[in-house]
């Protein structure tokens, strides 16, 4: 800051910056810089956006039709039903003539961190006016989410033509084929074919699990991303990170290039050598590309961010945690490597047009703020190294006197991990479960629940409508002002419910 007080007599009226820097005359002098800038980056992003999250459609006849959809796609194999062939979706995506290959793509993998930095890459894109595609997993709250279109979930309406468009191919193939497509299969097919009639300039796609396998992997990707790996699904993709890796590097292809957040060392080597045997390029976080600095602010966080071009400096990231700011530094380098800086120029983007495309990025369940007095929060933490990255975030961007878990598992996850992650920061946790069949028996969660807490912090909520009043209502016990809080979290499906019960709608 220069010597000048912020409390100057002679504003200059066009400058944003320093009229927010001068209202706090009795704000510690760094602090206001910090939270005047994020206020300013925000207002250049413009108003709000809306909820990315849809409700269900209030036409009844659009309802009835995506409900029939639903139907008939949950009579299909359950995404936790998984044959590691790619047979049936090559064969889909032939019939279909090959949509998937009418537009250039990047391929996110990776255990942590997919749907966030996938939504930040797209947001990014839109920002230099690129007609973006997103295809994540699973979904919040409305099966429409997973398949985006100009950062927006496909209308209902839209869903179900598109359905309907896929539909007799998908018979074809299934008559022709041992096993019917999958449910994820199909939702594949319909979000390339959906990306191919828009169309769209690029394709932002999450892999369902794992890499090589995976039913996404019908692409070719321009720039393959993987986000931290760690222990998840280890049934199905091994045991430790240098089996899980061996999987994820899978959509590693020819030529491409390869962004690669930090690793274990053991995942990196795998991923490195998959990356020289079919000559793709890497850049790797902390070494071509990083955090550069962070610091909380109003609503989020002001970050610099090192990118393959350069520095892009004062960012204000509408998201907590510094896991948050790892995640934007990858999906910066995602789309550096995708326009080509660092290898056809060395130009870094332009730092106006990255700043707003940060501040429109919505996360809906990654420590969203629902409700306050007392506040509530939800996060899809699922496994241990979720619920390790958001404890580390609510302490450090609230602050809490006490904070009350709500937690609904899915039975086939490292339990006991994720409440050990928890336990330093939950003062009570209330145990409950969601009400999908792959949810955990909650007096089977309560047992584990007890040898980590101990019994007088556990507390049994069968209903989740109940667990999140129970509790608010203990939360409420420390009064109004005293800083209590809530943290819905366990498993997607558990934050989808509460979100609805908490009135977040759409």
């Amino acid at each position: 800051m220069s010597e000048q007080s912020p409390a100057s007599d002679d504003p200059t009226p066009d400058d944003p910056f320093e009229e927010i820097v001068g209202e706090e005359t009795d704000r510690d002098p760094d602090l206001a810089v910090i939270e005047a800038g994020s206020r300013t980056l925000r207002a250049q992003a413009g108003p709000p956006q809306p909820d990315v999250v849809p409700a269900r459609p209030e036409d009844p006849e659009t309802d009835r039709a995506l409900r029939e959809v639903e139907e008939e796609l949950a009579t299909r194999w359950g995404e936790t039903k998984l044959d590691p062939s790619r047979t049936r979706i090559a064969a889909l995506m032939d019939v279909l003539g090959e949509p998937q290959r009418a537009y250039p793509s990047i391929h996110i993998t990776g255990t942590n961190g997919k749907t966030s930095t996938g939504r930040m890459i797209e947001a990014l894109l839109g920002a230099f006016d690129l007609r973006a595609g997103r295809y994540s997993s699973p979904h919040v709250q409305s099966i429409t989410e997973r398949i985006s279109v100009d950062g927006a979930p496909l209308s209902a309406e839209r869903f179900v033509e598109t359905y309907r468009d896929v539909e007799s191919f998908v018979a074809m193939v299934d008559e022709r084929q041992q096993y019917r497509l999958s449910f994820f299969e199909v939702l594949t097919a319909m979000a390339y074919a959906a990306f191919a009639d828009a169309p769209v300039d690029v394709a932002v796609v999450e892999v369902g699990m794992g890499g090589t396998w995976d039913a996404t992997n019908v692409i070719d990707a321009d720039v393959a991303v993987i986000t931290p790996i760690s222990l998840d699904h280890t049934d199905r993709l091994g045991d430790t990170p240098e089996k899980i890796a061996v999987e994820k590097s899978g959509i590693v292809k020819t030529d491409a290039r390869v962004v690669l957040a930090q690793q274990p060392v053991e995942a990196a080597s795998v991923v490195l050598r998959r990356a020289v045997e079919v000559d793709a390029t890497v850049a790797r976080e902390g070494m071509e590309f990083g955090v550069v600095s962070r610091e909380v602010a109003v609503g989020g966080q002001l970050i610099t961010l090192r990118g393959l071009g350069g520095e892009y400096p004062d960012l204000f990231l509408p998201m907590h945690g510094a896991h948050m700011a790892h995640n934007a530094s990858v999906a910066l380098a995602a789309v550096e490597a995708f326009l080509g800086v660092g290898t056809e120029h060395a130009r870094e983007l332009d730092v106006d047009t990255v700043r707003q495309g940060f501040a429109s990025v919505a996360t809906p369940g990654r420590l969203e703020l629902v409700r306050s007095s007392p506040s509530v929060l939800l996060d899809a933490a699922h496994n241990p190294a979720g619920a390790q990255a958001a404890a580390a975030a609510i302490g450090e961007a609230f602050g809490f006197s006490r904070l009350v878990g709500v937690v609904g598992c899915s039975a086939e996850k490292d339990v006991r991990g994720l409440l050990e992650a928890f336990e330093p920061v939950f003062t009570e946790v209330v145990v409950t479960r969601n009400a999908t069949h792959r949810a955990m028996d909650v007096d089977e969660l309560a047992a584990l629940a007890v040898e980590v807490f101990g019994e007088e912090r556990v507390q049994v909520e069968p209903r989740l409508d109940d667990a999140v009043e129970a509790a608010i209502t203990l939360a409420e016990e420390e009064g109004e002002y005293a800083g209590a809080g809530v943290l819905v979290t366990g498993s997607v499906f558990t934050v989808g419910e509460a979100r609805l019960l908490l009135g977040r709608n759409g």
